[in-house]
């Protein structure tokens, strides 16, 4: 099995910053955040080009040298190429795959509308893609594991600030989604914030509605006392950094066992599926409710989850007393299935058969797929196409 290009994802924790100054140069408008005049016709004109633009594209000396600084600069560089690439990848491969069956995962995965299960569905994609991106020759396949990764996680840490830390970053307008997006979404409240000339590269999901830890805006007498509320529910810097750790050993743990499971068979892959994806619901016994006079066995709690030892919000494993952790609500929403519904484990096995064989159709698939279709034009401005034929089939066909 070939090793995984992806150390340098602690990298993105370790770097976890405030947002003070935009940080996508590439992505950023220079417009202010006020409302952008539009024409008769209701559309926003073209911006009109500054007399150094016009200057420099009219004189071909001037045209010329100032394309051999920006190749030094490394604009154009197969990494930035390659970063670009996989912001699209990412975007609609990726982030957006949770929103394309979301009854899949609501209701025959039992995954609650939550960030979390959005993390979990989003990274079990991105570790899909990873498999087909190892196969790309050196170093294109590096190169664009890191530019995925990296779009992951700056994605992942922009979501928790917009949750944790109220009013840093403006929230993304769904007009970003997806054409899959449903189109009666709830528009989120339209707030400056403190760095409100960011622009989100990443687009928003429908399958959760991202909670506030503030009141809504018209529950204050003023803008300025909303702002003050909103900088009182912000959580300390260490806290996003304490999140981004647990998410990244979620993100680690997920792709060694899938890699695994890949690599020694189905029954494996089945189990990491089970583990990962499914919550591992059932590991310590299945309570089954009251039949015909039988008592039910009353030393097995109606509520149990599973719980990581290793890593995430555990520190003193030694001191952890197992029995009273898993039979504790983390409000997750992942959790065993109550007796009076034992019955959904039935339908498990299933399941798990139906997620192995997306995996295997989907990597076989792409397996097929020449280098040249996942590197895309590899020009400046055409880095989106070519995205739609590898999109991701149908979990159940």
């Amino acid at each position: 099995m070939a090793s995984r290009p992806l150390l340098r994802a602690s990298s993105a924790v370790r770097h976890v910053r405030r947002y003070r100054q935009p940080v996508h140069i590439r992505f950023l408008s220079t417009l202010p955040s006020k409302d952008v005049p539009k024409d008769a016709s209701g559309q926003t004109p073209a911006r009109q080009q500054s007399w150094l633009t016009q200057n420099v594209k009219s004189n071909p000396v001037l045209y010329t040298i100032f394309l051999g600084l920006a190749r030094a600069l490394g604009y154009g560089s197969p990494q930035q190429l390659a970063n670009w690439r996989a912001l699209h990848l990412y975007n609609h491969l990726c982030a957006q795959r949770v929103d394309e069956e979301p009854d899949f995962w609501k209701n025959e995965c039992a995954l609650p509308p939550t960030f979390q299960s959005w993390f979990t569905i989003t990274n079990f994609h991105v570790w899909l893609l990873t498999v087909r991106l190892r196969s790309l020759p050196s170093p294109h396949g590096t190169q664009h594991i890191q530019g995925l990764i990296d779009h992951f996680f700056q994605d992942v840490e922009e979501r928790l600030r917009y949750v944790l830390q109220p009013g840093v970053l403006p929230p993304r307008s769904p007009s970003q989604s997806s054409p899959n997006s449903p189109e009666n979404s709830t528009p989120l409240p339209q707030v400056r914030a403190d760095n409100a000339s960011y622009i989100s590269p990443y687009l928003p999901s429908q399958f959760y509605t991202p909670p506030s830890s503030v009141p809504p805006p018209d529950t204050f007498p003023s803008p300025a006392a909303y702002a003050k509320g909103q900088k009182r529910g912000r959580v300390p810097e260490r806290v996003i950094v304490r999140q981004m750790k647990i998410l990244k050993e979620q993100w680690a743990g997920l792709g060694m066992s899938m890699d695994l499971g890949l690599v020694r068979g189905d029954t494996e892959l089945a189990a990491a599926v089970w583990r990962n994806l499914l919550g591992a619901r059932g590991a310590a016994g299945i309570g089954l409710p009251n039949e015909k006079g039988i008592k039910a066995d009353e030393t097995r709690p109606a509520f149990r989850r599973s719980v990581n030892l290793v890593g995430g919000a555990i520190d003193r494993v030694d001191k952890l007393d197992i029995d009273a952790e898993e039979m504790t609500d983390d409000q997750s929403g992942v959790h065993d299935f109550p007796p009076q519904e034992s019955d959904r484990y039935i339908s498990y096995p299933e399941l798990m058969s139906a997620l192995v064989t997306y995996i295997r159709r989907e990597t076989q698939r792409l397996e097929a797929v020449a280098d040249s279709s996942i590197f895309g034009p590899r020009t400046i401005g055409r880095e989106g196409e070519g995205i739609a034929a590898l999109r991701w089939g149908s979990i159940r066909q």
